[in-house]
């Protein structure tokens, strides 16, 4: 099977190997799967690292991951259009768990 090659977006090079000897927790693109517990990325360690990396700058965060969202329904969709995963499977899984995600507030 031949992947289709990524599209030149955002590069996910995002978050930051912790503790720095272990490999990072980023993707293997166009399948979106993490490269050090093979786990849908973002998995939960890379989530808890990139909320530490970007404690400062929650707007940064919320750009890098909403670019990365757009990358991956691409790569993912191009991969397998009819059983992959919905737009909003997605977005929760890229973006939802980020910041600016608060309920109404009365």
């Amino acid at each position: 099977m031949i992947l289709p090659v990524p599209r030149l977006g955002p590069y996910p090079d995002r978050p930051r190997p912790y503790p720095p000897d272990h490999p990072a927790h980023l993707p293997i693109r166009p399948l979106w799967l993490c490269r050090a517990c093979g786990a849908p990325w973002p998995c939960a360690q890379a989530r808890l690292l990139l909320k530490v990396e970007y404690a400062d700058h929650p707007v940064d965060l919320a750009v890098y991951l909403s670019g990365l969202y757009h990358e991956a329904t691409h790569d993912l969709f191009r991969l397998n259009p009819h059983d992959g995963p919905t737009p909003r499977e997605l977005f929760d899984r890229f973006v939802g768990w980020g910041p600016y995600r608060r309920g109404i507030r009365g």
